[in-house]
């Protein structure tokens, strides 16, 4: 599931490949992945536009133009990827733009969960509004704040969007384990000095899943074991345990994340 690290790759992938250039065509191949737009719509306000500089917000990836904003969610399956016009269309190939002769843009999703939008600016704020801040941007002291008085667990905090943006269930498994934190914790009752060990381990993880462009399954990761046939645990050893946590297949470790 593309969580922040993924998006923010796909952020790079759209600013070298279409930045600056003017969309010169727009295919939809499945209008299942439009929201609120029709693929005539889309094709009538973007064609002839050129794509500015991609922001991000969470697992939200804004491509600006010159007009409108098309707004990019990639749900559990969705990719975002460069081409030339004569490579093959692949199965999942969901929307195509052509930024040039020998470029195109193509977003590609199995399972279309999400998609994309399209909006100006009051637009894009709407669907952003029910977004908390992005978690690599978010001050220690909101962070903390987050936490207050929270009777739910420490997970459902972390991967809460409208609280925290951009963390998914690896990010979040990760980084509960590398603070050593059990993911069922009570949110309201983290001390101080856990709150602020969670955060270094948020950012720390954090960093280095942006510079791999994804939440890497490195052998000194958590994510690195999880789906192994004997997982266990990279720092210890102890056999990794599996629950569902906030409604979601949680990875731990008994031994290093004791409640």
């Amino acid at each position: 599931m593309p969580e922040l690290p993924d998006v923010e790759a796909f952020r790079k992938t759209l600013a070298s490949c279409a930045r600056g250039r003017r969309i010169q065509r727009v295919e939809v191949y499945d209008a299942g992945v439009l929201h609120g737009v029709s693929p005539r719509r889309l094709s009538r306000d973007l064609e002839g536009r050129r794509f500015t500089e991609p922001e991000r917000h969470g697992k939200w990836l804004l491509a600006r133009t010159d007009g409108p904003t098309l707004l990019l969610h990639f749900g559990m399956t969705g990719l975002l990827v460069c081409c030339r016009p004569d490579d093959a269309l692949h199965a999942h190939d969901r929307v195509v733009f052509t930024v040039g002769d020998d470029r195109q843009l193509r977003y590609r999703d199995q399972r279309k969960l999400k998609g994309l939008w399209l909006a100006g600016e009051s637009g894009v704020a709407r669907l952003l509004d029910g977004q908390g801040p992005d978690a690599t941007e978010i001050a220690r002291s909101d962070f903390d704040a987050l936490f207050s008085g929270r009777r739910g667990t420490v997970k459902k905090v972390l991967t809460d969007q409208s609280h925290l943006a951009g963390l998914g269930n690896l990010l979040a498994d990760e980084i509960l384990w590398r603070a050593r934190l059990y993911p069922a914790h009570r949110a309201g009752s983290l001390t101080e000095d856990q709150r602020g060990q969670l955060y270094t381990d948020m950012r720390r993880t954090l960093r280095s899943a942006v510079r791999a462009g994804r939440v890497p399954p490195r052998s000194t990761w958590l994510t690195g074991h999880r789906d192994d046939t004997d997982a266990r645990c990279p720092r210890c050893g102890e056999r990794l345990r599996r629950e569902r946590v906030a409604g979601r297949g949680t990875v731990w470790c008994p031994r290093c994340q004791a409640d």
